[in-house]
């Protein structure tokens, strides 16, 4: 082997950890992808990994651009880039800035707000605003598998309180439901009653037929939920019971610490309409909180979804 073969080698090798591994800081986010070059470059080869095929036919007959960061299909004519069709598509920020604060998002476990992302990003409150919503729409799960092996229910109301009303009511609260897998993923949702049908319902919607055990407080609408393959054990938080052998909830109470110290630490304030939002960004940090990738994997929805309006954001 030559030296120059020898120095490609190394440059593909230094090429690839620089494409593969996730940023160590924010600093370093800004140090690989400083410019729009590389951001583009970055998103090409994860968007098309085997080169480059027209988004409306499919072609891989394409001319690039190059004064226009473009592409031209030799078939159907359709001019597009790397960013048509995406969250990212007609967007004025520079990409660089949309890598910083999506590594801001990822990288805490209570998130970031966009008052925070606007001061580190130098923008607006309104674009940073819109750029967390439309990540938080990318994480969000649409066919993900059900929760198996020993699962944890339970539920909690997020909202402020209000002076003259008494315990128990919650005018001003919503519920929100959870199941948290052992040493596993959660599944978290908005729900508007706490009733018999609506838990059973999402229960046997987000839950495997084959999970092992249920476990849940005493609220009564959970009796009945086990069946021939899963049994349903309880503890009795009325009589201060919280835990009896392996039987507990303590791993999705954790969850609703965390994401009450997120909403009163990060966020302050949190609107009924957006929550669902909040709750996938919740869910997919924490079901991804060992994967060394999640900064490329949130990049890959944010190139495979498309873009949430602000005129339905904020209808």
């Amino acid at each position: 082997m030559n030296r120059s073969d020898s120095v490609n080698q190394t440059y593909v090798r230094k090429y690839e950890d620089n494409y593969r591994r996730a940023p160590a800081s924010l600093i370093d986010v800004v140090h690989r992808f400083g410019s729009e070059d590389i951001c583009r470059e970055y998103l090409e080869k994860l968007r098309w990994p085997d080169g480059v095929c027209c988004v409306r036919c499919g072609s891989v007959s394409v001319s690039e651009i190059h004064t226009r960061d473009q592409f031209d299909c030799n078939d159907c004519r359709y001019r597009f880039s790397v960013t048509s069709g995406t969250v990212l598509d007609n967007t004025k920020l520079p990409l660089w800035k949309w890598f910083a604060g999506i590594y801001l998002m990822i990288e805490g476990k209570k998130g970031v707000s966009a008052n925070q992302v606007k001061r580190t990003l130098g923008v607006t409150y309104k674009t940073a605003w819109f750029l967390c919503h439309r990540v938080r729409e990318a994480m969000r799960e649409v066919e993900s598998s059900r929760l198996s092996g020993i699962i944890e229910v339970d539920e909690t109301w997020v909202g402020g309180k209000q002076r003259g009303v008494g315990k128990g009511q919650s005018t001003n609260k919503t519920a929100v439901i959870g199941a948290v897998e052992r040493d596993g993923k959660i599944r978290l949702q908005v729900i508007h009653a706490r009733d018999r049908r609506t838990l059973h319902g999402w229960i046997r919607k987000n839950l495997a037929d084959e999970t092992e055990a249920i476990y849940t407080d005493d609220w009564s609408p959970y009796i009945g939920i086990g069946d021939e393959n899963t049994r349903h054990e309880a503890v009795n938080h009325s009589a201060k019971e919280w835990v009896r052998g392996q039987i507990h909830t303590n791993s999705v109470e954790n969850v609703w610490s965390l994401l009450k110290r997120s909403i009163v630490g990060s966020f302050h304030k949190v609107s009924v309409k957006h929550l669902e939002r909040y709750l996938d960004e919740l869910e997919f940090r924490f079901n991804n909180r060992k994967n060394p990738y999640m900064f490329r994997d949130v990049l890959l929805r944010v190139i495979d979804k498309t873009a949430l309006r602000y005129d339905k954001l904020t209808a």
